[in-house]
Parts: structure tokens; sequence; C-alpha cells
């Protein structure tokens, strides 16, 4: 029995690198494993015994505290997608593997799988991964349909992007945001920075974010924020009515799910704005309605994201325009991924963004 490193989920702040039992790929599936960081070469030594094509990939340990499908959200808060029951597809339940975000180079696939060849670069569609277990561990084993072809211009370690800018691309979908339109990002954590970049793609021009984080403050800068308010500082309201002529932010996305956040953007929204929510929230907010109603402000969430965001934002980055490697702040081993990863981002949250897991060395 041929055995491997897993980062498991056991309960709420109870996160391990376990030894599991490798897993087998059959018929449909794709066999996934995980090498370090800046390995792209797609010369695999290909086993002919093998009944699938192995995918070569990393994850990336995501900062974000606000989404409830991230790893650090699950380490803090779960089990919340993580199954508590056992999953009705798979069968499976917690301890399970974690990690959604990451991409690779195909190497195997089982019987049937015709998308898809040997040595092309991929990225997972990680919302199909329930019950699968995730990125973190040497090798997973999933559907072949949730893997997407990507081109060689595209760097593994940009790849493994591609999941949470998918998110960033379909909030910004929804919002029916057009060029020209000011905006505030309230929040400019990972998500935050996400829509951000996003936004200068497709024609923003007046960009305002507002962070406490000077770490962040400066990922924002660079990635095209035109200002940025601390909330700590300055009237949030005030400050967004002053550089938009006094009418207000066309649209505001919500990426904190903090109350008073959300309490102080509302009123720097101008009459028939859109406030997007993309952050999972903790606690019920208190939430001045009226506000919203004798200014016609429309309210909406956004959720993960659909196939046409994730295949856009694919496109995104095969054309070169999406390039969030800056947000990687440091890359650590699998084997001090709890310590190194989960722990540093809980502990020294103003240092990191995005945290690289290496895999096998």
């Amino acid at each position: 029995m041929s055995m491997m490193k897993s980062v498991r989920f056991h309960g709420p702040g109870d996160v391990r690198v376990d030894d599991v039992k490798e897993p087998s790929c059959g018929q449909g599936q794709v066999k996934v494993r995980l090498i370090r960081p800046f390995t792209t070469s797609a010369n695999a030594k290909l086993d002919a015994a093998d009944l699938c094509w192995h995918l070569w990939l990393w994850p990336v340990i995501c900062g974000m505290f606000f989404l409830q499908w991230t790893d650090l959200h699950e380490y803090v808060s779960g089990p919340m997608l993580i199954p508590r029951q056992p999953h009705q597809i798979t069968g499976s339940k917690y301890p399970v593997s974690m990690g959604h975000e990451f991409a690779g180079i195909i190497e195997e696939v089982g019987e049937g799988v015709s998308h898809v060849v040997a040595g092309q670069r991929a990225a997972a569609h990680a919302f199909n991964f329930q019950g699968y277990g995730g990125g973190m561990s040497e090798k997973i084993v999933a559907p072949a349909d949730h893997f997407y072809a990507i081109p060689e211009t595209v760097s593994l370690e940009a790849a493994s992007f591609i999941e949470p800018l998918a998110v960033a691309w379909h909030a910004v979908k929804i919002s029916l945001f057009k060029p020209g339109d000011s905006v505030l990002i309230v929040g400019g954590g990972p998500i935050g920075l996400g829509v951000l970049q996003v936004l200068k793609l497709q024609g923003a021009s007046n960009i305002i974010v507002t962070e406490l984080m000077d770490s962040r403050k400066d990922l924002c800068l660079y990635y095209g924020a035109t200002n940025i308010i601390d909330p700590r500082e300055t009237n949030v309201a005030q400050k967004t009515r002053e550089l938009t002529g006094g009418v207000g932010a066309d649209i505001i996305f919500d990426t904190a799910g903090v109350e008073r956040a959300l309490l102080d953007a509302i009123p720097a929204c101008r009459t028939q704005g859109t406030i997007v929510n993309i952050a999972v929230w903790e606690k019920r907010p208190s939430f001045p309605v009226n506000q919203l109603m004798y200014n016609e402000i429309r309210y909406v969430g956004a959720a993960l994201y659909d196939e046409a965001s994730f295949l856009e934002t694919i496109q995104a980055f095969s054309d070169g325009h999406l390039n969030p490697e800056a947000m990687i702040t440091a890359r650590v081993p699998l084997d001090e991924v709890v310590e190194k990863g989960f722990n540093a981002l809980l502990e020294h949250r103003d240092r990191h963004c995005k945290i690289l897991v290496e895999v096998q060395s």
C-alpha cells in the first residue's frame, strides 16, 4: 500500500500533516501530483502501468478571512464546506485534505477523458471539490471535468490564482460595472486585491480602497488603486464623496464582512448605486435597510463563481492581463504548513497576503 503526505482538517484549530493511503484513479478521473513551486517542466516520467494521467501542481494557502470556503476560514471556524456527515457523492467526511487554489501540468488521465491531454497545464475549478479533498496533498484524485486547460504562457504560480480571481471576476460582472464608474472597495485583502485587478482591466479609472494595514495599502497602490482611505484616520463617506465630485461611489464591493466597515460604506454610495457583498459574515450585522431604501441602493451578494466567469478569468490570464504573483508573501514546505502557514497568517496578518505551499521538494 502506497502512502503519502496530506494536510488534513480534524476540527477547528486542528490541522495536521498526516500519512494517508494514496488514492486510486478510476474511469473519468484525474490523479494529481503536487510538486514544489518553480518546477514548471512538463517532461514527466510516465508509468505505463498507471491507469490515469497525473497532474503536477501546488496549492496556495488562502489568507482570506472573509470567505467561508477558504482554508484559513475552515481552520478557524470549520467545518463549513468540509462535510460533517458522509458526502452524498463520495461518502467522505472529515478528517479530509485541505487546499482549494491550485494548478499544474497534466501527466495522465483515466479512461474516457478527452478534453485534456498529457503535457497540458490545467487549473482546478475548486468549488467542485467538495467531498474529494483538496490540493494540500502529494496526490489527489477527482473527476476530470474539474480541470481546465491553460496555455504554456501562464506560469503555474500565476495559475494557482485563477480560482480566487474568478471569484473577483464574477463579483465585478454581477455588479454591472461600466468603464468610468467610480468604485469603493472595502478591504484590501486577497479578494479586494483581486477585484481591484479585474476593475483596472475592465476600465475603472477611479478606484478607492479602505484598508488598515500598511502592507496591503502598498499592494493596493501597486495594483492601481487611485486612493487609499484608512478609516481610523478619515471619514470614509466624506472622503469618498470628495473624491467623486460629491456624488458618491457608483459601486461598492464589501470584501471585509465587518459591521463597522459596512456602516461606514453605505453613506459613501451614490443614490441608485450598488453595493456588492463578497464577504461571508461570521456575525449577523445590524443592517440599516431604510438607508438603502431611501437612497434606492441596490444591495447584492456575489457567491463563488460560475463556469463562464472561470473561463473568462483563464482567458485574461492567457492574454497576460492579470499578474497576481506580487500577492505571494511567503513560501513554506508542506511539513511546516501549520506553523509557518496557517498560524503565520493568523498571528502575522499584517505581513502576509498569500502563502505558497511547497508540497514536494
